[in-house]
């Protein structure tokens, strides 16, 4: 069986480029007693292979999540046929180390009409969104949560769910068409961050102040609303893309060259803020709830069932367009969930 799979040929600057990957072909071996081969159906590209790239060696496999089926299996817990989700990196196929299956980093699901669901609504993005929003900020009926990039995988799922909730849901987009997807999915309000003013809108539509915000930002977008969270307040810092493309040295000495709507900004810090209005400011991986990922999966199925979820999807199709699709993230080419079709 021969498997195509991209390396990062070399580290990003600044924004990723095409060249900066490059697609190795090799065979692979027999399966051993253990071990199954998975055959990829839909890859994922999403916003944090980012700055973990800084840490990967180039000429290493471009790191990343996967759905597939097993084509052949030594594994009783994996038999041929069943779908299998998992860091298949961006490779048509592969034989999972032992190491790996034993860590619980794949995991065989249900079949799904919508197989791909299982890497957004129902997979890490949900699973972000899901723990991400109900064990970190706690939500209360009546309360105001706040998400920016609001229609992008994770912050669309987080406000809908904090409808579910009883919530009064304000959220932010990069586009008109995005901002119009969020009032389509049942946000009480929205607007474009790139041509409103933050300040003036977060007045306008967060009157009483904001109990909840999930941030996917940083920079100063995060600075800003920060200024309107109310007493007892909580942060669910979940990302900081307003950074990725920056240079470490550039954010560390505040010479960072990102527009002023987002920003890498350096302050007001958070102290400010949360010490007098006792907020709870906390970051997460979503890796470490991989515990309850099957009570979380059964909860997002019936909700997208019931309608509660509308779930939309953004299909690259064609393995070739791995890269395309991931440059794709950073320029806000997308609504929701970006997955690529094997």
């Amino acid at each position: 069986m021969k498997c195509k799979y991209y390396t990062l040929k070399k580290h990003f600057v600044g924004l990723p480029r095409e060249e900066d990957f490059e697609v190795v072909e090799k065979t692979l071996p027999p399966i051993a007693d253990g071990e199954f081969l998975v055959e990829c159906l839909y890859l994922s590209v999403d916003p944090y292979m980012r700055p973990y790239s800084r840490n990967m060696k180039e000429g290493s496999k471009m790191i990343g999540g996967g759905v597939g089926r097993v084509k052949e299996s030594k594994n009783s817990e994996y038999p041929a046929g069943c779908l299998v989700v998992g860091p298949f990196g961006w490779s048509t196929h592969m034989i999972p180390e032992q190491a790996l299956i034993k860590s619980n980093m794949f995991r065989n699901i249900p079949e799904l009409e919508h197989i791909s669901y299982a890497l957004g609504a129902l997979g890490m993005t949900g699973f972000t969104a899901y723990f991400g929003f109900l064990d970190i900020c706690m939500p209360k009926a009546g309360e105001t949560v706040f998400v920016n990039t609001a229609a992008g995988a994770t912050g669309a799922v987080v406000g809908q769910i904090a409808k579910i909730k009883g919530c009064r849901v304000i959220g932010c987009a990069g586009s008109d068409a995005k901002v119009a997807f969020l009032n389509e999915i049942g946000f009480d309000g929205a607007f474009n961050y790139k041509t409103e003013n933050l300040e003036d809108k977060l007045t306008t539509l967060c009157p009483k102040g904001i109990d909840c915000f999930f941030d996917n930002v940083g920079g100063n977008m995060y600075d800003t609303v920060m200024r309107h969270m109310n007493r007892y307040g909580r942060v669910s810092l979940c990302g900081c893309i307003s950074m990725y493309n920056e240079n470490l040295q550039d954010i560390e000495n505040g010479s960072s060259s990102k527009s002023s709507f987002l920003g890498a900004g350096r302050g007001p810090y958070v102290h400010l803020e949360a010490i007098p209005k006792e907020l709870k400011v906390q970051g997460f991986l979503v890796t470490s709830f991989s515990n309850k990922f099957e009570g979380a999966f059964k909860e997002l199925s019936q909700w997208i069932q019931e309608g509660k979820i509308q779930v939309r999807e953004h299909v690259v199709e064609g393995f070739e367009n791995m890269p395309k699709a991931f440059i794709s993230l950073f320029h806000g080419e997308n609504i929701v969930k970006v997955v690529v079709k094997m």
